[in-house]
């Protein structure tokens, strides 16, 4: 039997929350389910307002909206990310700065951070790689300094913190997923987070395709316009139906996630300091949501070796990021051609190489997970 490196994972309520959104009568947005993922969202973490977006591609999209990021502008961000986190500030005519990430945590690196902030730098944008958070303290320490926003991309990093403190609640604004990738997922989806209830009334209005439709359902209004840019950011209530029941069964979820990560990093351990492999770091200080379990391999040549070889044995095991300061859009629309050449980002271009994702989702059993690690051990490459 092949073992899938992801396969969305079911937990009980969806179908029958999907059912009652049918039989609500409503399954456009804002709908009964999507209010109830937003309470949810903003009482576990305490944040102001959380608006639930179609991905966490449209949520990033908003924050550029929400920052009046202009043309010329300057946005840092790690060079090792998804595409998305570049491309939301980009459609607005900014410029990506690119800056190298940590070789421990694979976050981006603070100790880069301020020697790349110009007069243009309109935003810092963290990501919070497999869940582990960046070092906030010195981020938000640097970004206050200069009076810079801080925008997390937090896609990896929902139930993850940083010192006791929840990742997605340090910026003035964040973002989430829920990707079928996810740990809790509607297949496709994500949400804003906005930690400063200045840009609340906006975000509504960006949200609701540049109208204050809102205000006119909470009866502020009695008519709506436009009076505002905006696009349609809203799932439909059948998505918010199905996530809401993955968020009742969050301790279900992440007891199973903690079960395969602890699993893979005790029985690959040894294996892995014997073969000069790296296991994934979480500083003592951070506390992970068990969002992905990834291997550093010695060299490229040794990654692709062992995802043939795993291959042969029916396992999907895949890389990840490749880095966006030396792909064609990196290179267009940087600012700096410095900024964009083979070596500026040394740890981003070493890791890209390396990386390995093994098999990672709520329903893989234990005697798969053997499966995966025999076959690793017994990798004829290694």
């Amino acid at each position: 039997m092949k073992i899938p490196f992801n396969k969305p994972g079911f937990v009980g309520n969806e179908q029958a929350y999907m059912a009652k959104a049918l039989a609500n009568g409503q399954i456009s947005g804002d709908g009964k389910f999507t209010r109830q993922c937003h309470a949810f969202l903003e009482k576990e973490l305490g944040v102001p307002k959380a608006l639930l977006t179609t991905s966490c591609t449209h949520a990033l999209e908003m924050t550029a909206l929400l920052l009046n990021i202009q043309p010329g502008d300057e946005v840092i961000v790690p060079s090792f990310t998804f595409v998305s986190t570049v491309n939301a500030f980009v459609l607005r005519g900014a410029r990506p700065v690119f800056v190298d990430i940590r070789p421990d945590t694979l976050n981006l690196d603070e100790s880069c951070l301020e020697q790349l902030i110009t007069p243009r730098t309109k935003a810092i944008v963290p990501v919070h790689y497999a869940g582990v958070g960046c070092e906030m303290d010195a981020i938000l320490a640097i970004a206050g300094r200069y009076g810079i926003p801080v925008v997390e991309d937090n896609a990896h990093g929902l139930l993850g913190r940083y010192k006791g403190r929840w990742l997605g609640t340090f910026g003035c604004l964040a973002t989430q997923s829920f990707h079928e990738t996810k740990n809790f997922t509607c297949g496709e989806g994500g949400a804003l987070l906005i930690n400063d209830p200045r840009y609340v009334e906006r975000a509504e209005i960006l949200r609701e395709k540049g109208t204050n439709r809102s205000q006119v359902f909470r009866g502020q209004a009695d008519k709506y316009s436009w009076i505002d840019l905006g696009s349609s950011y809203l799932p439909s209530d059948l998505l918010a139906a199905f996530l809401l029941a993955q968020f009742e069964a969050r301790d279900h979820i992440q007891a199973q996630r903690r079960r395969l990560w602890e699993f893979y990093a005790a029985h690959l351990r040894d294996w892995a300091l014997q073969h000069h492999v790296g296991l994934p770091f979480v500083p003592e200080h951070c506390e992970q949501p068990y969002h992905m379990f990834y291997m550093l391999m010695p060299s490229l040549a040794a990654r692709q070796a062992l995802i043939d070889h795993l291959k042969t044995r029916s396992i999907l095991a895949v890389f990840h990021y490749l880095p966006l300061h030396l792909s064609v859009m990196g290179r267009r629309f940087s600012s700096r051609p410095g900024n964009c050449l083979p070596g500026d980002c040394p740890v981003t271009e070493s890791v890209s190489n390396r990386l390995v994702r093994l098999p990672f989702y709520i329903g893989l059993s234990e005697a798969d997970q053997a499966r995966v690690v025999a076959a690793i051990i017994e990798c004829p490459a290694l």
